[in-house]
């Protein structure tokens, strides 16, 4: 039963303490709120049932319930019980940890779970600087999983420990951050994850409950931890759902990748039921929808947290921190932190940005953000909402818009000093780090919205020579550009079709991961993404600020960047030519005389390896003794159609 003895310091939720567990829930509004576990929870669902006193949770003063079971523990299911003014019933808890699959969602138990009983293997991971992350944006339900014979088996909903699977090919990619779009419990069957209901529990779709199928993957896990030097793992440290998301974090780890999650605090929803946090202290609903976490206000078809409430902003805070405390997440992706600024919830910005701050200083906050003042996301506290990157668009648009326009043919103008504009940091960034660079997410390239780079390069045929040129263009621009470059899955195999979550109607728009065993294109492709991620990470100038776009010419469809660090040098010197035939002789000038190495070649990529690649044998001289476009240096080279060159000195 439970007991008073609880006071105010007691953690909110269960937590397992010497001798039971403890519960406090926040239900400012309720008249009585009793915890059930063991029979009394069985009997709930029954008419007429009544809570027994022995079930009691006691007011705490400040809006919570608390008591303390004895007989509870690891495992345990248990539900809350409340007594509102407008109704009285079943409630789980906010911030269950995981929860139960019999009885089913959405009337499912909580279970007790001890958040540090994963057996961590990795326990000395530093994540890498912010501006050396490269990241890869992935939805677990659609993204791999493949069954014991190797058959896709993505129409039953990929798990997260399906991304065992490729985690040797983010080490072969070069990826050194993937970034995980949301995976709290939501309530339809698919999902993009947006419309979250329970956010401290593991979509349960995204876990494995058949221990015969456990077993299957406890040996690829087991596999890559031997193979990293580590001690395995035994199939009850993969039983509880939420290790399973943990394992992966821990040999993701292992392996030097870094993993961020997207949270999404701008509203929950829609797809609430009865037993939800929305409803947890049972006040009379109408038109008012009245709810003690939110506002009535509406946002995607959800409902608006309250912002103003100092407990409501804690309840998200302490949800970060569980991210990085038990998930050890490196980093976190706010989702439309527009909506929460605009609806009161600029203070929450702040406070999260500054706590997470604190308490692990090395993981990245990462805004979402289309304000007019994009520089508010990053801007420090208290004239800014203070977190530390946030996703531009900037870059984007400025090389889809010149991709349309070259998609005209050689005659037709492209804006290259609109493309100019695009590639420096953006106004008021004070580092190129800060904005998040991406051709293709999530929102962009969603069924039904705009085309993926692969069919945006040549609308007429997405495997064509004009296509895979320009899409290399593309991605050449973008990661040899100031910023954290970052991809969206399929795109570094050149996938043409745009995503869905729905793998019911839409199962046609899934990864074509098996192109790449009988597609040369995607193959080819795939081998320059690796290389061009390579170049980034092999070349500090590559992640750096310091930016000169030096030659912009439009008549030709030339234009130049280069890339150094202030004090060091290093300089790395990228040359492109968004025209449809090879341009021999082409002079440029070059910030000193003496030789400089051809490190990468777009066109060598064209039917990989390509043995005819319009090039420059590896190197050029240039001549300190005629200089151009404002150089001191130049030198002829050789720009292949629809392609780039980048030249280093050392």
């Amino acid at each position: 039963m439970p007991t008073s003895q609880t006071q105010g310091n007691v953690r909110m939720g269960a937590t397992i303490v010497p001798g039971g567990v403890t519960f406090r829930v926040w239900a400012p509004a309720a008249q009585h709120v009793y915890v059930l576990t063991g029979l009394n929870l069985q009997n709930a669902q029954q008419p007429g049932f009544l809570p027994a006193a022995t079930d009691t949770l006691f007011p705490l003063g400040d809006g919570t319930w608390s008591g303390f079971l004895p007989d509870a523990g690891e495992d345990t299911p248990f539900r809350y019980w409340v007594v509102g003014t407008g109704s009285t019933g079943l409630k789980r808890d906010p911030r269950a940890r995981e929860l139960g699959t019999q009885p089913a969602y959405p009337a499912c138990d909580c279970i007790v779970r001890d958040p540090q009983a994963y057996p961590w293997r990795c326990n000395n991971f530093r994540p890498p600087p912010f501006n050396d992350l490269v990241l890869y944006q992935l939805h677990i339900g659609t993204f791999y999983a493949v069954d014991a014979s190797g058959q896709d088996k993505r129409r039953s909903i990929g798990k997260f420990l399906d991304l065992l699977d490729r985690v040797d090919y983010f080490c072969a990619l070069g990826i050194n951050g993937v970034q995980l779009m949301p995976m709290q419990e939501y309530p339809s069957e698919t999902s993009l994850g947006y419309n979250g209901t329970d956010l401290y529990s593991p979509e349960i779709d995204y876990q494995v409950n058949d221990h015969q199928e456990l077993a299957r993957y406890l040996i690829k896990a087991n596999t890559l931890l031997a193979a990293r030097g580590q001690q395995p793992v035994t199939i009850n440290d993969l039983l509880p759902g939420p290790n399973q998301l943990k394992c992966v974090i821990d040999i993701l780890h292992l392996s030097g990748i870094s993993v961020l999650l997207d949270l999404v605090f701008n509203h929950a929803g829609p797809g609430f039921n009865d037993q939800c946090l929305k409803f947890i202290d049972r006040q009379p609903t109408g038109d008012d929808n009245r709810s003690t976490y939110f506002t009535d206000q509406s946002w995607a078809g959800g409902s608006v947290f309250a912002y103003w409430n100092e407990d409501v902003r804690g309840f998200l805070i302490d949800n970060a921190k569980q991210c990085i405390e038990e998930y050890r997440v490196d980093g976190v992706r706010y989702d439309e932190v527009t909506v929460i600024d605009t609806h009161g919830g600029g203070q929450l910005c702040q406070n999260l940005a500054d706590t997470l701050r604190a308490e692990q200083p090395q993981a990245v906050q990462i805004a979402e953000y289309w304000g007019d003042d994009r520089a508010a996301a990053i801007r420090a506290t208290p004239n800014g909402l203070g977190f530390d990157a946030a996703w531009s668009d900037r870059l984007r648009l400025g090389i889809r818009s010149a991709l349309v326009e070259a998609t005209g043919g050689r005659d037709a103008f492209v804006d290259m000093n609109a493309l100019a504009q695009c590639l420096t940091i953006p106004p008021g960034f004070d580092a190129g780090w800060r904005a998040v660079n991406m051709l293709e997410d999530h929102d962009v390239v969603f069924a039904g919205r705009d085309l993926r780079i692969a069919a945006l390069a040549d609308p007429n045929d997405h495997r064509s020579w004009f296509a895979r040129s320009r899409a290399r263009w593309a991605l050449g621009l973008m990661f040899c550009a100031p910023g954290i470059p970052q991809l969206f899955m399929g795109e570094e195999i050149f996938e043409d079709k745009q995503w869905s979550d729905d793998i019911n109607f839409h199962a046609n728009l899934l990864i074509w991961w098996d192109g790449l065993a009988t597609d040369h294109v995607m193959s080819d492709y795939l081998a320059f993404c690796r290389d061009l991620v390579h170049l980034r990470n092999d070349w500090a100038a590559l992640r750096g600020d310091a930016l000169n776009v030096w030659v912009v010419n439009a008549l030709d469809r030339v234009i130049a960047l280069q890339r150094w660090i202030d004090g060091v040098g290093g300089d790395v010197l990228l040359v492109a030519n968004l025209q449809e035939f090879n341009r021999y002789g082409y002079r440029v000038g070059f910030p000193s005389g003496g030789t400089w190495r051809e490190i990468f070649n777009s066109d060598f990529y064209d039917g990989f390896p390509n043995a005819q690649v319009a090039g420059n044998g590896g190197q050029v001289d240039a001549q300190s003794d005629v200089p151009w476009n404002d150089m001191p240096a130049s030198a002829e080279i050789t720009l292949p159609a629809n392609g780039f060159v980048v030249f280093a000195r050392g």
